[in-house]
């Protein structure tokens, strides 16, 4: 009999040990505890309970699928305005080109600055990039007027051609102002009007709502001194003149005025104006 024990035990205790590692491949019960010392020749195993996971309520709809960027594939043109090297090349950027509606007038200008000094070629260079990073996130083919801040040019006529070239489903242009109107401040988007295509009716309007209403939206307050309610109808500027794909020219604000200016040369703030221009591009391509 004590033979017989003997023999019996090493299988009883490689079954407990069996029926433990067992109940570890389901994730949702309890560790089983260990077995008791053996003393008698029945072993009975702690038992498992496994709770199903309940069924999702019929009234509650599963979650959507997932939905592609409903702007990929689309190009847009950022257009940062002026440059680094214009100053240097005055009669470079002084000479006289086409800017629409019969007229002409300078390849580009120099930009303004805000009192302290940091330039608007500056400023539009670097939320310009910002801008084209959330773009390009979002699988938006982004192309840019300028490779880099140290150039000269392009011209005014030059630039419309870059986003016409690309078929261009939007072309921002971003500048800011420096007025020296006292209290002068905000920003205003523009227009070319009357239209002198298709393009520069009703999607150019469009387009310059939309990024009026997320900067808005963002935080930044409407012009206080150019056009009305944020938005300017314009017949001089030629990069919109000359342009026959949907196109705006965004003045972020007025370097001149104190608050803005430090907006401005904030690191911050740029991103903040970024922020706002890219999602009133990506509303507009999702419009």
């Amino acid at each position: 009999m004590v033979a017989v024990r003997r023999a019996i035990a090493p299988l009883l205790l490689a079954g407990a040990l069996l029926l433990t590692g067992c109940s570890e491949d389901t994730p949702a019960a309890p560790a089983a505890p260990a077995p008791a010392p053996l003393t008698t020749r029945t072993v009975t195993p702690t038992p498992t309970t496994v709770t199903p996971p309940a069924s999702p309520s019929p009234s509650v709809p599963p979650p959507p699928a997932a939905v592609p960027p409903v702007a990929a594939g689309k190009v847009v043109v950022l257009d940062p305005g002026h440059n680094g090297g214009n100053a240097a090349h005055p009669a470079e950027i002084n000479r006289q080109v086409p800017s629409g509606r019969g007229q002409r007038k300078p390849c580009n200008t120099t930009g303004t600055a805000t009192n302290a000094g940091y330039p608007e070629h500056a400023f539009t260079w670097d939320v310009a990039q910002r801008v084209g990073q959330a773009l390009a996130a979002k699988g938006i083919r982004v192309v840019y007027t300028r490779p880099d801040d140290t150039g000269v040019g392009p011209c005014v006529d030059r630039r419309a051609a870059i986003g016409n070239e690309a078929n261009a489903d939007a072309v921002v242009s971003i500048h800011a102002d420096g007025s020296t109107a006292a209290g002068a401040n905000g920003f205003h988007v523009a227009y070319s009007s009357p239209p002198l295509n298709a393009a520069q009716g009703e999607p150019s309007t469009r387009l310059a709502q939309v990024v009026r209403d997320t900067l808005r939206s963002g935080g930044f307050s409407t012009s206080n001194y150019i056009g009305g309610n944020g938005l300017s109808a314009r017949t001089d500027l030629g990069g919109l003149n000359l342009s026959t794909r949907p196109a705006v020219l965004v003045e972020c604000g007025n370097m001149r005025n104190a608050a803005e200016a430090a907006r401005m040369t904030s690191a911050e703030g740029r991103q903040q104006y970024a922020s706002a221009i890219a999602a009133g591009i990506e509303a507009y391509l999702a419009s």
